[in-house]
């Protein structure tokens, strides 16, 4: 019963479970009672987004440098306890449930969702891709 890593707004996978978003925004244009019709999430946990300017960081990051410092920025935004603590309950609850997180971007290498497979992985998440 392991985490999905998704793109929002994609079609889910067969026993995906219930979608979290972990965006600092709703999508654009869609009514609030569409977010789970239409594929983007069933919860919004915003707390496992990077905050703005990390996230312009990661949008600007046009070398690997820039993506290393962006990177550096979302991990020390994650060690903070109460994220710290989120992580935990994920990679605790994947061993028990069915769930997906993700973010719009389309290529999760250029994505804070890459860095937070990483993050619950090392928490003892089960992760399927």
């Amino acid at each position: 019963m392991p985490i999905r890593i998704v793109r929002l707004g994609s079609p889910r996978a067969p026993d995906e479970g219930t979608r979290i978003g972990t965006v600092r925004r709703p999508p654009r244009g869609v009514p609030r009672e569409q977010f789970a019709a239409q594929d983007w999430y069933d919860v919004w946990y915003p707390n496992l987004a990077p905050g703005n300017d990390t996230v312009k960081m990661a949008q600007a990051a046009a070398t690997p440098q820039e993506w290393a410092a962006f990177e550096r920025r979302y991990r020390a935004e994650m060690a903070t306890p109460e994220n710290r603590h989120s992580i935990a309950l994920l990679a605790a609850l994947s061993q028990q449930s069915h769930f997906s997180v993700g973010c719009y971007c389309e290529d999760e290498a250029h994505c804070h969702r890459s860095v937070l497979r990483a993050l619950l992985a090392d928490a003892g998440a089960r992760i399927v891709d």
